[in-house]
């Protein structure tokens, strides 16, 4: 298995999918503008998908994945089959409970995660309706990702990475030709979730099937397969739970400030998902598992050479992505989002955030190489210390930035903890000796700057002579943002292969 190809196909199918979500979010952006409806529906949308990614994505990946490539390596097919039928059964069982509250509960949810809600009850009673269609989107997007983490563990990466374009699919048709239907209207956006989910499940399982891995759930608490990855979970869980604390708390400060915040801050993040989905959560996918079979086979020169692998890429693809969000902060939010009820000042706050968010972008995506290195091993604790560490740092930041920079002082905070975690996470990996960098990094890191300075330079050069950005059609504006990025693109890569940068140096082959 080539990892630079694995690679290259997981962040084009992500490209698919958040290029499908910025045409989403264009039209909620167009739709619905950015205001008490929207920031409802962000709020009801985004605690689902918290939990999301403890439960799934997050918390069971890491637990799970290391111990399913020891059962694949050691124990057979038969043995592992059962092992993830009952896995299945205890994690079904978790998130039903899980869903159940949190219908049942919330206007409490809402009371505890987005108390300034509270001081308007009408927004407060939408948001807690919202929240009761969109909370079932957990357990099957957890159920969803739990195929996915099987299948990316058979080297099956393709497939998982594409059904997150069901979801962006879903919403889009609902928004688009579902709306008169609803009242209020911004609730067929929470049933687009709903539908999104499901698809995502259903597509996959075929697949599942292929690999010989389609297994009815079975439920016993005893175990022993299914209770090592319950045990792992909780610190997993902890760990996890950090992160997202960090984003409720955030959500928390967000809701006592001016309307729209909550949607400022939302469609930022959604123009810095696009490297760190593409780019992040790609290299995490294809290194979890690389790592934990590189691990089980008591191979520790590859297994820090991988790592230093997928560091190096982290560098050569991230560092010209958070100096052109930062740079290309007006272009964005005003080609992408201002249209219709999203106004100049909407999109001038957007680009506060976005700015704000480019600052950590490098340290987000280092943690999803970094962090790998610990899962593999199955060691959560110490990712556990640092991200308690890092939440205590955070909100010492929040504290520091919001009075003067409002909205975008919270990005700003999650960005100083990201790099603050990026860095604690590789000081432990050398500290433990499971990471030794290869020969080269100065002069690597050197012609990187260099590239990137003329990246920046061309950006300015150009940005300078072109029209106002709220001039001209969505067309007109998109041609203009395509030719910036294009130019970027060229003058980055083309001064990384003038200094001798070429693409069979970042091959690399991992284990079938």
């Amino acid at each position: 298995m080539n990892l630079l190809k694995s690679l290259a196909a997981v962040s084009s199918i992500t490209m698919v999918s958040r290029v499908l979500g910025f045409v989403r979010d264009t039209l909620v952006a167009r739709i619905f503008g950015a205001g008490m409806a929207t920031d409802a529906f962000f709020i009801a949308f985004k605690l689902p998908n918290l939990l999301r990614r403890v439960f799934a994505e997050g918390a069971f990946s890491q637990a799970f994945v290391p111990i399913l490539a020891e059962y694949k390596a050691q124990q057979g097919e038969e043995a592992t089959r059962t092992f993830v039928a009952y896995v299945a059964g205890l994690l079904t069982l978790m998130l039903a409970v899980v869903t159940l509250i949190g219908v049942l509960a919330a206007p409490v949810v809402i009371w505890i995660t987005a108390p300034g809600f509270a001081d308007t009850p009408e927004k407060f009673k939408l948001t807690s309706d919202l929240l009761r269609v969109t909370f079932p989107y957990i357990l099957l997007i957890s159920l969803s990702s739990f195929v996915g983490a099987i299948l990316n563990t058979w080297n099956r990466f393709s497939v998982p990475a594409f059904t997150p374009t069901l979801l962006n699919v879903s919403q889009i048709v609902f928004a688009l030709f579902l709306t008169p239907y609803f009242n209020p209207p911004i609730m067929v956006l929470a049933w687009g979730v709903l539908a999104g989910g499901l698809a995502q499940l259903l597509y996959q399982l075929p697949h599942l099937k292929k690999i010989g891995m389609l297994v009815l759930p079975r439920l016993d608490l005893r175990n022993s397969g299914a209770l090592r990855v319950m045990k792992q979970m909780g610190p997993a869980i902890l760990g996890v739970s950090v992160s997202q604390i960090s984003l409720i708390i955030n959500t928390i400060f967000a809701s006592f400030l001016a309307a729209g915040s909550v949607s400022w801050m939302y469609y930022a993040d959604r123009l810095m998902e696009l490297p760190s989905g593409v780019l992040g959560v790609a290299l995490g996918t294809i290194l979890l598992p690389t790592l934990a079979k590189t691990y089980a086979n008591k191979d520790r020169h590859e297994y820090s050479r991988i790592l230093d692998w997928g560091l190096r890429l982290c560098f050569v693809l991230v560092l010209p992505c958070s100096l052109a969000l930062a740079l290309l902060a007006e272009p964005l939010t005003v080609a992408l989002f201002q249209y219709g009820k999203f106004g100049a000042f909407d999109a001038a706050m957007t680009q506060r955030a976005l700015v704000a968010y480019a600052v950590g972008l490098l340290g987000i995506i280092l943690i999803k190489v970094l962090a790998p290195g610990f899962y593999a091993q199955q060691n959560i604790r110490t990712p556990v210390k640092i991200a308690i560490f890092t939440l205590v740092a955070t909100q010492v930041l929040n504290l520091l930035f919001i009075s003067h920079l409002q909205h975008a002082g919270l990005a700003l905070a999650i960005s100083g903890g990201a790099c603050m975690n990026a860095g604690l996470l590789f000081w432990q990996l050398r500290k433990q000796k499971m990471f030794e960098p290869q020969p080269g990094w100065a002069v690597f890191l050197g012609k990187l700057v260099i590239a990137v300075l003329a990246m920046s330079a061309a950006l300015l050069g150009v940005m300078h002579y072109m029209p106002a950005w709220s001039d001209g059609s969505m067309p007109e504006r998109f041609l203009r943002l395509g030719l910036l990025v294009g130019t970027g693109m060229v003058v980055y890569f083309g001064m990384l292969l003038l200094m001798g940068f070429r693409l069979k140096d970042f091959a690399r082959r991992g284990l079938n």
